[in-house]
């Protein structure tokens, strides 16, 4: 596939899901990636903390891709490039605090030298072959998010990343009403829209509304106060460190993600009125009522600074009487893990605040008021989804359509969309998925390893080893090992039944020594399914003597 005389639309990650944003476009023979993103582990992926796009589509084409332009600063954006930016061989091209956040994952990586990255003012612009790009600044919860009006020559698309509207930001100063009105004045073929809170009748809200509802709540607690949210909200950063002088508190960070947003936030202008902050044997020895800590794992990550406190496994200590803000939202399949942490800090007598009890929490993603003046302001000829389930995508295609904007496709990751001319049609589905980072490699999400992962996981392993002498007859006992074979108390009695199966069917002979593994094999698992229901992996060791 290359492009021809025509506008070419392909998401290989971000549709049809919200996280992992890797969206292609292509024209006269070139393609541009806007975005490389990752998404996080569930319980689907043993062991796996991050998932990555399979760019096998582009890398197969990586002669004709001109370079990675970056939205904003979110792992869901840029979580990806110390993986696979060096291998595309193309620049990145981002705004100061994005690029600075990039550069800080290239050198912990040592990829430095191998990638380039182009720093782009904000509100700059740049060509890229046939694409025209200007930054165009919109709200969001970290700094410099960014939407791209991206010129072609078959039409205008207003790809918005990540965005809400905010009156009063804490930081930045986004694109209003009357700049984007101007941007639509241009004619845009086609809105590519955030579909995250398609679903939500109200506005986001101002992160001016959050400092009230923390002021509130913070100034009313008597003994110590630790606050968690997203490391990447600067906005919420900006607002907490005037929350902690309103009420007369010191500031204590705790988490290395928190530590790098503060550091590069501050290389680049921003946070620069955020209040000196304590190490943590200072923030114990002071008052109660004069600390605030801030830390990350609200999402109940397990080596975040807020788990380990929560189990009393960190330097700061909280007790009863002491209050956990939680100023942000509880990602969907997080629920067990918060709940966990939560469940501990409610034993041990620390109360707890939400945004479901406070104001303590505002959205970086538009609802419908928001979408309904986008499209109103932009007013595009095309309606493209992205950045949602299929559910969020299909809702923003119908509510854009009510709204008075006349066209709109429905895609999802792997389909192949040509906007013009003649469109938006679906020409096609290219190759997608997911790769997972395994330690230090990068594997498919489908393969051998990680399928035997989830089979032992859910089945457990038996591990058989025997001698056996060149007349195929059994010497000594046979050994069995078992993991997660819920036998329990019957352990012993299985273990028995289960070498004698083992004998038996190695008595038996075999043509080959692969048949005579294979036979053993059945015969233990036979065994296990008959004594627990489960069909466990059996591995079988044969020693010849």
């Amino acid at each position: 596939m290359k492009p021809g005389k025509e506008l070419l639309f392909l998401a290989l990650g971000g549709s049809g899901e919200i996280g992992m944003n890797v969206n292609l476009y292509g024209c006269d023979g070139k393609w541009i990636m806007v975005d490389l993103g990752m998404t996080f582990g569930d319980p689907f992926y043993p062991g796996i903390d991050l998932v990555l796009p399979d760019l096998s589509f582009i890398e197969d084409r990586r002669k004709d891709l001109l370079g990675v332009v970056l939205t904003h600063g979110h792992e869901d954006h840029i979580g990806a490039i110390p993986y696979m930016a060096a291998d595309l061989g193309v620049p990145l091209y981002a705004t100061p605090f994005t690029a600075g956040l990039i550069a800080e994952k290239l050198q912990e990586e040592g990829l430095t030298k191998e990638v380039k990255v182009e720093v782009i003012d904000i509100g700059g612009t740049m060509q890229l072959g046939p694409f025209g790009f200007r930054f165009v600044p919109l709200a969001h919860s970290i700094p410099e998010g960014n939407a791209l009006l991206i010129d072609t020559p078959y039409g205008k698309i207003f790809h918005t990343g990540d965005w809400k509207l905010d009156e009063f930001p804490q930081i930045g100063d986004p694109a209003d009403a009357e700049q984007l009105i101007k941007v639509g004045d241009e004619g845009i073929l086609a809105l590519v829209c955030d579909s995250t809170n398609v679903f939500q009748e109200e506005a986001s809200g101002s992160e001016e509304e959050v400092r009230k509802g923390l002021d509130e709540v913070i100034a009313a607690a008597e003994g110590r106060v630790l606050v968690t949210t997203f490391a990447s909200n600067a906005a919420r950063l900006s607002t907490l460190g005037k929350v902690a002088q309103d009420t007369g508190r010191k500031v204590c960070v705790a988490g290395r993600s928190l530590d790098r947003i503060l550091r590069v936030a501050r290389s680049v202008g921003y946070l620069t009125d955020f209040p000196e902050t304590i190490d943590f044997d200072e923030a114990m020895q002071l008052p109660r009522r004069d600390v605030m800590i801030i830390a990350t794992g609200g999402q109940g990550e397990a080596r975040a600074a807020l788990a380990r406190i929560a189990f009393d496994q960190h330097k700061l200590k909280l007790t009863e009487g002491d209050l956990v803000v939680f100023s942000s939202k509880q990602i969907p399949g997080n629920e067990i893990q918060i709940g966990r942490i939560q469940n501990e800090l409610a034993g041990r007598g620390i109360r707890m605040i939400t945004d479901r009890q406070a104001n303590v929490h505002v959205s970086g993603h538009p609802g419908r008021p928001e979408l309904a003046a986008m499209y109103k302001w932009i007013r595009p000829e095309i309606i493209v989804p992205v950045h949602g389930e299929m559910r969020h995508m299909v809702e923003q295609d119908r509510f854009a359509r009510s709204q008075g904007v006349p066209r709109g496709i429905v895609q999802t990751n792997g389909d192949l969309v040509r906007l013009a001319p003649d469109g938006p049609r679906k020409l096609g589905e290219e190759r997608v998925g997911r790769l997972v980072l395994d330690g230090d490699v990068i594997l498919t999400a489908d393969g051998s390893t990680m399928n035997e992962r989830r089979k032992i996981s859910f089945q457990g392993v038996i591990s058989v080893a025997l001698a056996m002498d060149d007349d195929d007859r059994v010497r000594g006992d046979v050994e069995i090992a078992l993991e997660g074979i819920p036998v329990e108390e019957d352990r012993e009695a299985f273990l028995e039944e289960a070498c004698a199966a083992a004998s038996s069917a190695a008595g038996k002979g075999a043509q080959s020594e692969d048949k005579l593994r294979e036979q053993i094999r059945l015969a233990v698992r036979r065994c296990a399914t008959e004594w627990t229901g489960k069909k466990p992996v059996v591995d079988v060791l044969i020693v010849r003597i």
